[in-house]
C-alpha cells in the first residue's frame, strides 16, 4: 500500500487548468481499482492518494500519467507502507 502526498509548485490558479483531465485520470485509476481514496489537503497545499499496489514500479507508472506531474504542476512524496491495523468492513475488501 502506498501514500502519494503531492505538494503544488504553481500557483491555484494553474492547478484548476488541470483539475477536469486530473479528475478523468483518477476515475481511470478507481475504475482499475489501483486508487483507494484520494483528496485535497486542507489548506489546499497539494493533494493525497492512497495507492493499492505491489511494488513502486507500478506506482511510478502510474504517478507518471498524472496530469499534475506530467504538467510541472505538484511534486511527489510517495510512501510505502503494510497495514497492520484497520477498518475491518472497510479495508479487509480493499486488502483481497
Amino acid at each position: 500500500m502506498f501514500i502519494a502526498i503531492l505538494t503544488y509548485k504553481k500557483p491555484l490558479s494553474e492547478v484548476d487548468r488541470y483539475l477536469a483531465a486530473r479528475r478523468e485520470y483518477l476515475a481511470e485509476h478507481y475504475a482499475a481499482g489501483d486508487f483507494i481514496a484520494s483528496g485535497p489537503q486542507t489548506p489546499r497545499i497539494g493533494g493525497v492518494i492512497m495507492i493499492k499496489a505491489d511494488d513502486c514500479t507500478v506506482v511510478d507508472a502510474i504517478i507518471a500519467q498524472d496530469p499534475f506531474n506530467v504538467n510541472g504542476i505538484a511534486d511527489y512524496q510517495i510512501v510505502e507502507f503494510t497495514p497492520t491495523m484497520f477498518c475491518d468492513h472497510v479495508l479487509s475488501e480493499i486488502l483481497k
